[in-house]
């Protein structure tokens, strides 16, 4: 894969460079100073993926991304030493189009090289857009009511990727409230950083936000988000649960999972949206949740930072909306159900 790093630190650049060496799978086809270079660099000589850092003089790794996915979009992966005292800036990024954010690798030592590697193939499969298989059966149809005390029998889901975290507290800040439903967000992000996410998209919600754990009961006015642990299922109309033994899927957790098991044991109404970020994951869930007659929704083109998700998931969505549209739909739909 060419690779392309952004840098303002030669020792970062020397680290994450000597890393990509050592699998003799990767070509770094140029590297970059600062954010006006990189801009230029990406235009005039596109990578598959460029490795952005997230802290940089004059231009950041945030505005950075936003200026190449105007001009050239391009697959970005923020790198950073700094993620846990720059986490508003790291899910600025991602809202601007960026992936997903790793720490960076060390140059004289193997720590974090591993889960560097690790995250780049990760992200390549899903440049790729390889044929993933179908996700297994885990279970049949519950039979199970939903009349389970404290739960609800209301559901928003929304999948995301790049792009998801300034259109979930776009879409957050302009809900009036759950109300009587719950809703789950399944947002790609690395493992280590969900908790800062949820801390974060937290200050936009007028509803309680906590990541989901095993064995929630799905209950009104509150909003789940999918952190550690596995896939995460609605396991019954009253439960979510994580399953880590679904191989074979670019992310973890799956919106296409999540989505799935709405289709099998959702017996209340449903809606489920797939906004913006790279790749299809979301698109065999959507269609799933279609075929089980629930509402779905699927962000435009004009409004995404990455159009892939949607695009992919886009026949099988009953409305394709502005980002600017779905909180208002959202907010008709769980008081109405229309």
């Amino acid at each position: 894969m060419k690779l392309g790093i952004v840098n303002d630190t030669d020792m970062a650049t020397r680290a994450i460079a000597t890393t990509l060496n050592t699998t003799g799978e990767h070509r770094v086809l140029w590297t970059a100073r600062n954010g006006p270079e990189a801009v230029k660099l990406c235009a005039d000589d596109p990578p598959d993926l460029i490795l952005m850092d997230l802290v940089m003089p004059g231009m950041n790794g945030a505005e950075t991304t936003r200026q190449i996915m105007r001009a050239s979009p391009t697959a970005v992966l923020i790198v950073t030493a700094s993620v846990a005292s720059n986490c508003a800036l790291a899910f600025e990024a991602m809202g601007a189009g960026a992936m997903d954010v790793i720490a960076t690798p060390s140059l004289n030592s193997n720590r974090g090289r591993a889960e560097f590697l690790q995250k780049i193939a990760q992200i390549s499969s899903i440049i790729a857009d390889h044929r993933r298989p179908e996700p297994p059966p885990r279970c049949q149809p519950e039979t199970l009511s939903c009349a389970v005390p404290g739960a609800t029998d209301t559901l928003v889901a929304i999948g995301c990727s790049a792009g998801g975290p300034a259109a979930l507290a776009k879409i957050l800040g302009e809900l009036k409230s759950v109300g009587p439903a719950a809703m789950v967000i399944i947002q790609h992000i690395d493992a280590r950083f969900v908790e800062d996410l949820a801390k974060w998209l937290a200050g936009f919600s007028k509803d309680p936000l906590t990541l989901a754990t095993e064995g929630d009961l799905i209950e009104p006015g509150h909003i789940y988000l999918a952190g550690k642990g596995g896939h995460l299922e609605a396991h019954s109309c009253s439960r979510l649960r994580y399953d880590s033994n679904l191989g074979g899927l670019a992310y973890q957790p799956s919106v296409d999972v999540f989505f799935a098991s709405i289709a099998r044991n959702w017996r209340g109404r449903a809606l489920g949206a797939v906004l913006t970020g790279m790749g299809r994951d979301g698109r065999d869930g959507l269609s799933a949740m279609q075929a089980a007659k629930f509402t779905t929704i699927a962000q435009d083109e004009a409004s995404s930072a990455l159009f892939g998700m949607p695009k992919a998931a886009a026949p099988y969505a009953s409305e394709i909306l502005s980002l600017t549209s779905i909180a208002p739909r959202l907010n008709r739909w769980i008081q109405t159900g229309k």
